[in-house]
């Protein structure tokens, strides 16, 4: 096994594993400390079926039903995220963590291509341990301690456009949680920025006018390039990065081709 770091900020490429085989417990601690250090990480030329794929999510920990759309058949967490020929719009072209509004966010993603356009479709990676510890000091001591409320509904998206997505759960659109602003890693006992422009609707107790004067701030700040990770995708790449301390954005530069993802969800802790 070979653990190849992308960039300064977050990003590793791991080589020298089948995953379509069962891993020993040495292998599976080495990849669980290489996703702990890199924050995503990444391997070509998987060849795995679902229920291969299904076998290596559950080393990592239990998976979650995604709430607003149905799993395969057979394999109902495994969520397909599917750009057609004829999509206006990409899911997750908007920096986010995901399902921030649950109660209990998962811990991490894991997406496997299975179709990709020739070019176009790279995810874009923010490390937020980076974006917390370049705040002044100033900055992190006013949001120490400060709560923020997350959204499943705070953007009206057309998610007809997504092609099996036909508003499951559309009442659930009101879901909400309240979670700390800077989050203490439950791993890594790191702190990083949790906040995200797509799910947090403000401050706990603060409205969100108020609260929108010091957050687009941080959104800006989540961008900077020297945070990034920009992850170029190949057929039979497997994904994996972690909710806890990093933000993610799909690019939607690929028009009229046609681009199949196989996305599963792991639980984890709540944030503290």
């Amino acid at each position: 096994m070979e653990v190849i770091p992308q960039t300064g900020a977050l990003g590793a490429e791991i080589r020298g594993l089948d995953l379509s085989g069962h891993l020993t417990d040495v292998e599976v601690t080495q990849i669980n400390q290489a996703f702990l250090d890199h924050q995503v990480i990444f391997f070509r030329d998987q060849v795995i079926s679902n229920k291969e794929y299904l076998r290596f999510v559950e080393y990592f920990g239990p998976p979650m039903e995604y709430v607003f759309d149905a799993g395969l058949p057979d394999y109902p967490f495994i969520t397909p995220i599917v750009k057609t020929e004829t999509s206006t719009e990409s899911f997750g072209s908007y920096w986010h963590s995901d399902s921030t509004y649950r109660d209990i966010p998962p811990k991490a993603t894991f997406l496997y291509a299975r179709e990709i356009p020739n070019r176009g479709g790279d995810t874009l990676f923010a490390d937020m341990y980076a974006v917390y510890d370049h705040l002044s000091e100033g900055m992190k001591d006013m949001l120490d301690g400060l709560d923020a409320v997350y959204s499943a509904g705070l953007f009206d998206r057309k998610e007809d456009t997504y092609e099996g997505m036909r508003g499951i759960n559309e009442g659930m659109k009101a879901m909400s949680a309240v979670h700390p602003v800077i989050r203490t890693h439950d791993e890594t006992g790191r702190k990083s920025l949790y906040v995200n422009e797509t799910h947090t609707f403000g401050f706990d107790g603060m409205s969100r006018d108020e609260s929108l004067a010091i957050l687009e701030y941080i959104y800006e700040h989540v961008k900077r390039p020297e945070f990034s990770f920009r992850l170029r995708w190949e057929k039979d790449t497997l994904t994996i990065w972690d909710n806890r301390c990093t933000q993610h954005y799909a690019l939607d530069d690929y028009p009229g081709k046609r681009r199949v993802m196989h996305r599963v969800i792991v639980g984890g802790s709540r944030p503290r």
